[in-house]
């Protein structure tokens, strides 16, 4: 009996030290980037001195990198107000998340002016603010789009979602079909005869890139990278080939990318042996978030 009583004692024990109390709990927390963990006593503190700019910029950005964007604004915005440092670049990233592109370009521009004024580096902040114009171009460019149906899966179960056609292809996670490999890799793509398999597997500088392997007289040959631009983003995955066995869609999360790991196409040019410049699909297909494993059946 006593044994459960320490048992009991420490569970109790764990449960108040598992998020912070205090404020130096809370900005401890923060700067080591633990934000589900710091966001309760930032949300106590914001409650209790409204007006606080720093409250409003840490619970802001606590709720930012916790997928609550919206909820993060308002607070942003008033942290803005009191002028509370680097308030402005969450706030435009807050923005940008929430597809207000117009709003995030204005304000990373502000942001900009205030570095320079400042004479402190605006390099990173440009390169944002590039990424929002890019992404208010895409924006602009949208159509109305109808959606059939919707559902959630869980992540490691997601193929199991899709059903398609058997001339389509079939779809495998990496560590199903080489089940006895020592790699890693993220999905596989097989063709309708079963000859050709296109892969991402992770490579020795830890970015996943896209490969292809051809079957001859029933063994697969080695990987081969593919040709072209694709591997050039940071990491290349989730491939996918038509009918035509030409036409590649692939998710990646470089300089292109909207936000994380966006859907881009490509086509094969079989005089060059080589693929063309892949194009991002842009809106509503791709966000601001991860987006990837684009079929067509």
């Amino acid at each position: 009996m006593k044994n459960k009583y320490i048992l009991l004692l420490l569970f109790v024990f764990w449960g108040i030290h598992a998020s912070a109390q205090t404020l130096a709990q809370a900005k401890a927390l923060y700067e080591k980037g633990q934000y589900e963990q710091a966001k309760p006593a930032f949300k106590k503190f914001v409650k209790s001195q409204p007006n606080n700019g720093n409250y409003n910029l840490w619970y802001g950005v606590c709720c930012l990198n916790t997928g609550e964007a919206e909820e993060a604004i308002k607070y942003l915005e008033t942290a803005v107000k009191r002028r509370a440092t680097s308030g402005q670049l969450f706030l435009a990233q807050a923005y940008n998340a929430t597809y207000r592109f117009e709003d995030a370009v204005n304000t990373y521009e502000d942001y900009i002016a205030e570095l320079a004024k400042r004479k402190r580096s605006t390099t990173e902040a440009e390169k944002l603010l590039e990424k929002s114009k890019a992404n208010l171009r895409l924006l602009k460019g949208v159509e109305e789009v109808c959606f059939i149906d919707s559902f959630v899966v869980d992540k490691k179960n997601f193929l199991e979602a899709y059903k398609i056609s058997p001339e389509s292809g079939k779809l495998f996670m990496y560590d199903a079909y080489f089940e006895n490999s020592n790699g890693t890799g993220g999905t596989v793509y097989e063709t309708e005869l079963g000859n050709k398999i296109y892969y991402s597997e992770l490579q020795k500088d830890s970015t996943l890139n896209i490969l292809s392997r051809n079957k001859m007289m029933d063994e697969w040959g080695k990987g081969s990278m593919l040709p072209g631009s694709i591997n050039e983003s940071v990491n290349a995955s989730y491939p996918y080939v038509l009918a035509d066995g030409i036409t590649i869609y692939y998710a990646a999360d470089g300089p292109s990318s909207m936000g994380g790991y966006d859907i881009f196409v490509t086509r094969y040019n079989t005089n060059a042996d080589t693929y063309l410049t892949p194009e991002n699909v842009g809106m509503p297909f791709n966000s601001p978030y991860n987006d990837y494993m684009y079929v067509i059946d």
